[in-house]
């Protein structure tokens, strides 16, 4: 089977997957993306570009719809290349949002198209108006309504779609739920596994917990409000005061993901650090790191704090589950609890309750013993309804039988 997956990064979401279609000698594996680095055995990566980014001039409700149709473009102008070299794909699946399945339906007509929808964007009840302190404006309402309109186009076009959380699908408009499969990506809990007494040591970082028996963790792509991460710098300013022997690692980018940015020449991780008061000798920021640095800092971690919006669930929240990490997270209903029951397999907490934050974590940090029976249920919640090994043969199975 020719099978043509499309994302502008590579190989995001389905990493696992193309590797194991490409493992199988009757199947030839085309990438579509704009990332040029990186590579997966048996994958031909197929490089596109747009012509331009959107144009300041251009009302900036529509700014993104006009970044997706030239990405649009970008890839219609790959699929012709791909035409000319004779490959014609049986399957595409691709990422909706950014735009490159816009136009599959016109150059591959034949082609079974299939999307990945990973969010929905609403102006009331889920990310958008979360904290009371940023209310919308008729403005902000109008511009996220159209926001949607590359997901409506691949809704309508899609012969079917995935969502990795029933939450996320939730968040799609009814009519079409029918056409969306939930069906995680799936943790290698194989990788993602428990390693009872690790300790911490990053040599290329400088960075040295082995006698630290105290270690709260934090990863997110980066530093914004949409993961909590001012509520977390607050709670982590009154928690190191109150305990002279625990450590922070934050991993991730000084950098703003979701949501707005600050200005120019600002960002949060700054911002936190000139309002509040830290022993900078105990609060460690690692950057991005590499996966096997990752798992170590998870493994090691005592308590890993996850607090998000009503979003897109993280990848991270889960995997430190695989470890046996007891998570606290955020007790926002959609997606945290859809994994996390408080007290079975980790601990949930009020958002924007910083003093709560801070106790709860002592908690975790006094008690270990009594913390040990949740992470035994973090990591079997996991292996039953996330575990890679399951899944992806079930995520194969989607897509070679139509």
């Amino acid at each position: 089977m020719n099978i043509l997956f499309l994302h502008p990064n590579f190989p995001a979401q389905f990493r696992h997957l193309v590797t194991a279609l490409a493992k199988n000698s009757q199947n030839k594996v085309v990438f579509g993306t704009k990332r040029e680095e990186g590579s997966i055995s048996g994958v031909l990566k197929a490089i596109y570009t747009p012509s331009r980014q959107a144009r300041r001039e251009t009302q900036h409700y529509v700014r993104n719809l006009e970044n997706a149709v030239l990405q649009g473009q970008a890839v219609y102008r790959l699929a012709e290349q791909l035409k000319k070299e004779r490959f014609i794909p049986d399957v595409v699946y691709g990422h909706s949002g950014w735009g490159p399945t816009l136009f599959i339906k016109d150059i591959f007509p034949k082609a079974e198209l299939l999307c990945f929808f990973e969010w929905f964007y609403h102006a009331h009840g889920t990310d958008a108006d979360f904290d009371p302190k940023e209310p919308l404006t008729a403005d902000d309402e109008a511009r996220i309504r159209i926001k949607n309109t590359p997901m409506l186009t691949d809704l309508y076009s899609c012969d079917r779609g995935l969502s990795p959380t029933y939450w996320q699908r939730q968040q799609f408009p009814p009519e079409f739920h029918n056409k969306i499969t939930v069906r995680h990506d799936g943790v290698d809990t194989n990788y993602f596994h428990p390693k009872p007494g690790a300790k911490l040591v990053l040599q290329n970082k400088n960075l040295d917990l082995s006698e630290v028996d105290e270690i709260v963790t934090y990863v997110a792509r980066g530093m914004e409000p949409y993961r909590g991460f001012p509520q977390f710098m607050e709670a982590v300013s009154i928690l190191l005061k109150k305990r002279p022997n625990c450590h922070v690692v934050i991993v991730g980018d000084d950098r703003v993901a979701y949501g707005r940015s600050l200005p120019e020449g600002e960002s949060y991780k700054k911002l936190m650090l000139d309002t509040y008061d830290y022993d900078l000798a105990r609060l460690h920021f690692t950057g991005s790191l590499p996966y096997s640095q990752y798992l170590q800092v998870i493994q090691a971690s005592s308590v890993h704090v996850y607090l998000t919006r009503p979003f897109v669930l993280s990848w991270s929240m889960l995997e430190v589950m695989s470890t046996g990490g007891l998570v606290l997270g955020s007790k926002t209903k959609p997606p945290v609890e859809e994994v996390i029951e408080d007290g079975v397999n980790g601990l949930l907490v009020d958002f924007f309750a910083i003093d709560r934050i801070v106790e709860r974590i002592e908690e975790v940090l006094d008690h270990p013993d009594k913390m040990a029976n949740l992470r035994v249920k973090a990591r079997e919640t996991i292996q039953e309804k996330y575990d890679l090994s399951r899944l992806l043969p079930e995520h194969i199975d989607w897509i070679m039988n139509n």
